[in-house]
């Protein structure tokens, strides 16, 4: 994992660090050939530099967002907008992961993709890739 990211989590109260965590490590292990980093102040996985998977502290709690979500049809995951294809899910402790569900999604996610490395240039046209 990428230090950036350690200092990140670092910097949280002991429950929500424990989050953040567990989601950097479960990414880590589950979503082959990403790359990470702090991207927009938040720790994000990319494939191909396309972003895949992040996390961030919200209001609601810490919030993993799946950039392509809204196409995993899972029921768990929050879709909030029809423009772009994210979904969401809020965690406040950590009991309320599910790891066969994140395990899930992070499969889906190398699998459902949409390009947004390449949505200014499509001047905001999402395109799904293969």
């Amino acid at each position: 994992m990428h230090m950036e990211i350690l200092a990140y989590n670092q910097k949280y109260e002991p429950q929500q660090k424990e989050i953040c965590d567990l989601l950097a490590q479960e990414i880590d292990q589950n979503l082959k050939g990403s790359e990470n980093r702090i991207w927009h102040a938040h720790p994000v996985w990319f494939i191909d530099g396309n972003p895949i998977v992040g996390y961030s502290r919200q209001k609601p709690g810490i919030r993993l967002m799946f950039w392509s979500g809204a196409s995993f049809e899972e029921a768990s995951l929050n879709v909030v907008g029809k423009k772009f294809k994210d979904a969401s899910i809020f965690y406040n402790d950590i009991s309320e992961i599910k790891k066969t569900d994140l395990r899930r999604w992070l499969k889906k996610a190398q699998e459902i993709q949409w390009d947004y490395k390449n949505l200014i240039r499509r001047k905001g046209q999402l395109e799904r890739l293969s």
